[in-house]
């Protein structure tokens, strides 16, 4: 017990930052395990209960199809990799990609950055576990326009890849419009 009445007693020190964990990782965590569940759920159903490797084309809209495609390669079919030593350093560098998102969300204290991060984390890990399982990442989700004179097909993508560009979205708002730009200098 100090007796000096001039010296003020410490509080108790606080906790040093974590490069793990931080004040929303919870909820980022959260959207991540539901997004890649949500993910998951729907490649199983579409793989092994509607069996859409069997049959082929299912047109849903006249600019929406669902028709099974595996994507060996990143974004785009970017980067095709056919041999086990490609899909597993794709499967490594899609591990430093979320660690280094992970240490990001860590040290966020907006709730919209850690939403976009956890849409992202959570469908890098969706897709990984495709890759992971099948050596490829099932797509199904197939945008397409057709006139007489114009045809135009978007790429062929998954949940997982949605809540990745809807996570980018969130990143680029809060940047350009959110909190984000306001604290910039």
């Amino acid at each position: 017990m100090n007796a000096d009445p001039r010296v003020v007693p410490s509080a108790a020190p606080s906790a040093a930052p974590s490069a793990v964990w931080g004040p929303l990782s919870r909820f980022g965590l959260a959207v991540a395990v539901a997004a890649a569940a949500i993910d998951q759920a729907m490649k199983l159903w579409l793989l092994f209960v509607f069996d859409l490797g069997g049959r082929g084309i299912v047109t849903l809209t006249p600019f929406f199809d669902l028709v099974l495609t595996w994507n060996t390669g990143i974004s785009y079919g970017l980067l095709r990799q056919q041999g086990p030593f490609g899909q597993w350093a794709l499967l490594a560098l899609k591990a430093i990609a979320v660690i280094l998102l992970w240490i990001w969300l860590s040290r966020v204290t907006s709730r919209l950055t850690a939403l976009s991060l956890g849409l992202i984390i959570g469908g890098a890990v969706g897709n990984a576990i495709d890759r992971f399982a099948y050596g490829a990442v099932a797509d199904f989700a197939l945008f397409h326009l057709s006139t007489a004179s114009f045809s135009f097909n978007w790429y062929v993508f998954n949940l997982a890849d949605v809540a990745i560009v809807a996570g980018v979205i969130g990143l680029l708002y809060e940047t350009l419009v959110g909190d984000g730009a306001a604290k910039a200098p």
